[in-house]
């Protein structure tokens, strides 16, 4: 039987060991698409095919955030603020061991908070419930990194063991298209230039990859790194925020080290209850929600209770939220504010794209 696990430590030495730069990228590029190979087989042969099983959580409101970090970080003690949850706090490790949901109310917006057992070195590896700790992950709208403020070096620790079960944090999808054929070769166009390899090398990489004829479209600037993330096609993309716990606890020194390591997190003390309002204001615009009011025709539109929606929203969005039918029943609808080139303007295509307090008159057949 084929020991992937060693194989795939004795590339990962190695690559640990090759210094990148123009003569070695395309060796660099080859022992990746290996390493990607090797660990899609060790992952089909461990779990017999079968997705990692997550925790179940019944998602509610109108976003999940998921709270991660290492084993008492605070994280409990930081829902108990944020939320209406009661979730058991204790000073020593994996108090927590189901999935504690809870919810914070804020700007109109209903925001669901989970908390799960703590990750730690070789979580992807099955290491303390890691793997459905982290298969909870792909579910939530938003990533809050739980740092220790003693212990930054947590940070790239959990940044690893996400990239490893398949999950990209604060990065955009590549622009890649793949259409293989039976015959031809490989043929890559490009709408920018590319910098971080050639095309040489990524032929290289899709061949290692057991693609051999296809025709690719490349409109980003991208890694090797994304482009096997492109060939596989099972990456989810997430937000995230760090958020660095119980600066109250540091020296000056420890703080203005930290700061310049972590330049856009957010810092707090949880138990202190120090920048919780903070906290909640940057999870909410890391969420991008826009406000819509709804107003029914003849009537003043409903200023209190707004329908909370993501940037880029449009109308056919708004309806499918409102109600199943909306969108087959829709005639136009009237709009007041900022998308509107005037009060009340009319748009009778559903694409209409939509800006945070806009007001909105639905018109039905």
């Amino acid at each position: 039987m084929v020991d992937y696990l060693t194989k795939i430590k004795e590339l990962e030495d190695e690559l640990s060991k090759t210094l990148y730069n123009k003569k070695t990228q395309h060796h660099i590029g080859l022992v990746k698409a290996k390493i990607a190979g090797l660990k899609e087989r060790q992952e089909t042969r461990s779990k017999g095919g079968k997705a990692p099983e997550g925790y179940s959580v019944r998602k509610s409101g109108d976003a999940t955030v998921i709270l991660v970090g290492y084993p008492s970080v605070g994280k409990s003690t930081l829902l108990n603020v944020l939320t209406d949850a009661q979730s058991e706090v204790g000073a020593y490790a994996f108090t927590t061991l189901t999935v504690i949901p809870g919810i914070l109310d804020y700007k109109s917006s209903k925001i669901q908070i989970l908390d799960v057992p703590g990750i730690v070195s070789g979580a992807a590896a099955g290491t303390g419930r890691g793997k459905e700790v982290l298969a909870v992950i792909r579910a939530a709208d938003l990533v809050l990194f739980i740092i220790e403020v003693h212990h930054p070096e947590h940070y790239e620790i959990l940044k690893k063991e996400i990239y490893d079960t398949n999950l990209r944090l604060n990065e955009q999808k590549p622009d890649v298209k793949i259409i293989k054929k039976p015959r031809g070769g490989l043929s890559i166009a490009t709408t920018v230039k590319l910098t971080h390899a050639s095309i040489d090398t990524m032929k290289a990489v899709l061949k290692e990859m057991r693609i051999n004829n296809a025709d690719i479209v490349i409109r980003t600037d991208i890694t090797i790194d994304q482009l096997i993330d492109a060939i596989e096609g099972n990456k989810t993309y997430l937000p995230a925020l760090v958020v660095v716990n119980k600066i109250d606890l540091a020296s000056p020194e420890q703080a203005t080290a930290i700061k310049k390591q972590f330049p856009k997190a957010v810092y707090i003390s949880a138990n202190a209850k120090y920048n919780i309002e903070g906290l909640k204001e940057a999870i909410y615009r890391q969420l991008r929600f826009i406000r819509i009011y709804c107003k029914e025709v003849g009537k003043p539109a409903d200023m209190n209770i707004p329908l909370i929606m993501r940037e880029g929203t449009t109308l056919r969005r708004m309806c499918e939220r409102l109600h199943k039918d909306f969108v087959s029943k829709f005639s136009y609808a009237r709009v007041w504010g900022s998308s509107s080139k005037f009060p009340g303007q009319q748009w009778s295509k559903l694409d209409k794209e939509l800006h945070d307090g806009d007001v909105v008159e639905l018109h039905l057949k």
